[in-house]
């Protein structure tokens, strides 16, 4: 193999990740523009930031009243998601897996998933018994699933969507 054979293999991984990062990129500007025109027709006020975190595309709309694009328990804001997931195929023919927050609903989700995972880890140590939570939506149910792995334990979910929940294990 000639040194310079080397040299294009070792780059290579290199490549392939400036193409994935290029194309969630790609993924977030056409989820922005969707989501600018949602805003323009529903005449709200709202700036978007495009990032990518970890393997997917993630956009945010921060603004003063946004609630109504929340709804209750998120259920707005899981539309949108899918929605500006289907504009984002219909452009690219690949399925996305975007992630939207909008007024920081998502975030402040997560904290306390984690805060609740933590609680509910401490008590199945302390008391050596499985513990079920409610139903959650697929973003939640990571959330829980990654802060019960960090602590150690193990976790599944179980039940049929809608009504899907995590259950922490014991060791």
């Amino acid at each position: 193999m000639s040194a310079d054979a080397e040299i294009e293999t070792a780059d290579q991984p290199e490549a392939e990740q400036d193409d994935r990062l290029t194309h969630l990129e790609q993924e977030g500007d056409i989820a922005a523009d969707y989501l600018e025109e949602l805003l323009d027709i529903a005449d709200l006020d709202g700036d978007l930031d495009m990032d990518v975190e970890g393997d997917r595309a993630a956009v945010s709309i921060v603004g003063a009243d946004l609630q109504q694009l929340v709804g209750p328990n998120g259920e707005v804001l899981e539309a949108l998601q899918e929605l500006t997931r289907l504009a984002v195929y219909r452009e690219t023919g690949e399925r996305s897996r975007l992630m939207l927050d909008i007024s920081g609903f998502r975030a402040a989700r997560r904290a306390a998933l984690e805060k609740l995972a933590a609680e509910t880890v401490a008590t199945v140590e302390e008391s050596g018994a499985p513990a079920s939570l409610e139903p959650m939506t697929p973003f939640e149910r990571k959330v829980v699933h990654d802060a019960v792995a960090a602590a150690g334990l193990t976790s599944e979910s179980e039940g049929v969507e809608p009504r899907r929940y995590v259950v922490i294990l014991p060791r």
